[in-house]
């Protein structure tokens, strides 16, 4: 059985009154990846506009629009020359404000990334910083002297390996960069370099941007005194990088950043709901993201990695990552994703290769059950899986840096595949940037389109439930029952109470002990059905009657 839904009925009038966002599903696009529509094998804003309709028919709420901005493409745009510009490959400013108009026309909010933290080697304010100790933007970047040895001002390395440090021969400095030596570092603490990525922020906010995902934040302050990091211990975790032999202490998260963070809040808030999402990483992201989105003063929400890089889907992994956002006053409100531009497709690390249908539709429903926003990649709706790319075609500095030792993100930003029956899945008249990949082209949007029974049109009727019930857009999650397989939670909000119960193994599981499941089934996945022997990846959720 592939899935069985109950009739749905609209939301009560309270959560017409909550926030847009407050527990919205927002659509990751890659433009790059998504669809060209000039044959130069690469994605562009025209082709986003273009399928808008493919994303407002899944009913999501809002769009996030990995970077378009004018970039050399060193890391693909997260390396900005321009913040205030559209990049050519993609279009321009006059392309970005129909793609706005038309999202709007469907019901659909735009985000775009903010990327506060470094800036290209390219952009205006590094080549005028550069030039000298003493020019007006001289303290715009992090600039340090070399040590009488000549060596870098600290020991700090890169995401991206080796030293975070690169000599500039016209000042006789060392400037600082957390990743690629092409984006140097931006001096958060300067007033100044405050102001003006405010007003960049002001910028987009008047064209009619409805949200901001702020790339890499807690890296947007360093410290001053460019104290050396400590060792990191050895836990057993495999080492690729330089980076990953330290406690990376010193040069991100400095506790200057929530008072920048209030200003862009102070902002944000003059523009009508507006809503704004950390990008945090690292060791001690949760503390972060919790310091980042605390009370009303600071950021919306946080963007989680509990499962973005997990090698698998089990039941403590989900009740931690729920508990640790409790619903309680001043504790911010998560975002969660399954997958995204960095991370490995989650059906390629989460279950064997003949597995993948059933665990796709079991993924899709626990993704929709969780407490806060929903992050939905692109082509997650169709179950596109992870490309192998071989070496001489990877775009991505840092596998090319790593190679083999880091999996490819470029594996996981292959363009979509509209229609099965193109050699280039209808995403290009040209050849595309990367390869699309024959499972993924097997995949397609038009292949799925005609199936009820497809991955595709149960992500509607997922979501459309999700949207209809008010304890799982933003009711309370407590698990009540969770062993190595079996995960049982309950969702209760606005008078409202769901018993959601999963079996995230591929053996068939029993249904849990003590737990009634009687009431109105809302949906099931792979022939679950309550009070019985749940199958392999089966999933239920039954409306109760409190």
């Amino acid at each position: 059985m592939m899935n069985r839904l109950s009739p749905i009925t609209a939301a009560p009038a309270s959560h017409a009154a909550s926030p847009w966002w407050r527990g919205a599903v927002i659509y990751q696009v890659y433009p790059r990846s998504y669809l060209d529509t000039n044959g130069d094998g690469i994605g562009d804003l025209p082709g986003v506009t273009a399928r808008l309709d493919h994303i407002a028919s899944l009913g999501v709420d809002a769009i996030w629009l990995s970077p378009f901005f004018t970039s050399p493409m060193r890391d693909f745009g997260y390396d900005v020359a321009d913040y205030c510009d559209v990049d050519p490959i993609f279009g321009n400013l006059a392309d970005f404000d129909a793609l706005v108009a038309r999202a709007h026309a469907l019901g659909l909010k735009v985000m775009i990334d903010q990327v506060y933290a470094h800036t290209s080697d390219l952009h205006p304010w590094f080549a005028e910083s550069r030039q000298s100790r003493t020019n007006p933007r001289a303290d715009w970047y992090v600039w340090a002297d070399a040590k009488a040895d000549g060596s870098p001002p600290s020991n700090w390395q890169s995401v991206f390996g080796g030293p975070a440090w690169t000599w500039d021969a016209r000042r006789r400095q060392y400037y600082l960069h957390n990743f690629l030596s092409s984006q140097p570092q931006l001096n958060g603490h300067d007033p100044d370099v405050q102001d003006a990525l405010l007003d960049v922020a002001r910028f987009w906010l008047d064209r009619g941007v409805d949200g901001f995902r702020l790339d890499a934040l807690n890296f947007a302050m360093h410290d001053p005194a460019l104290t050396d990091n400590p060792p990191a211990p050895d836990n057993d975790t495999p080492r690729t990088r330089p980076f990953d032999f330290q406690l990376r202490r010193y040069n991100q998260s400095h506790s200057d950043i929530p008072a920048f963070i209030e200003r862009i809040r102070t902002l944000t808030d003059r523009y009508d709901a507006v809503f704004t999402m950390a990008e945090v990483g690292g060791e001690e992201a949760l503390s972060e993201m919790q310091l980042y989105t605390r009370g009303d003063a600071r950021l919306n929400s946080a963007y989680g990695f509990d499962f973005l890089y997990a090698e698998a889907l089990t039941p403590q992994l989900v009740a931690e990552a729920q508990a640790n956002w409790p619903d309680r006053a001043g504790t911010g409100w998560p975002s969660w994703a399954f997958e995204n531009h960095d991370a490995p497709r989650a059906l390629s690390r989460w279950c064997a290769p003949q597995d993948r249908a059933a665990f796709a539709r079991l993924k899709l429903l626990l993704l929709m059950c969780l407490r806060g926003n929903v992050i939905l990649y692109q082509g997650e709706e169709l179950g596109l899986t992870q490309v192998s790319i071989p070496f001489e075609q990877l775009q991505d500095p840092e596998a090319i840096a790593n190679w083999p030792l880091t999996l490819s993100r470029d594996g996981a930003r292959t363009p979509m595949p509209w229609t099965a029956q193109d050699e280039h899945g209808g995403f290009s008249s040209g050849q595309p940037w990367l390869p699309l990949g024959d499972e993924n082209l097997a995949e397609a949007a038009d292949r799925q389109e005609g199936d009820p029974h497809s991955l595709l049109n149960l992500t509607r009727d997922m979501l459309a439930l999700r949207k209809a019930n008010p304890a799982l857009r933003e009711g309370s999650f407590d698990a009540v029952s969770i062993d190595e397989s079996l995960l049982a939670v309950r969702r209760r909000g606005d008078g409202q109470s769901v018993l959601c119960v999963f079996n995230l193994s591929p053996v068939p599981c029993a249904w849990p002990g003590g737990i009634s499941g009687q009431g109105r089934v809302l949906a099931a996945v792979n022939g679950a059905a309550p009070e019985t022997t749940l199958p392999a990846y089966g999933a239920v959720l039954v409306e109760e009657t409190e």
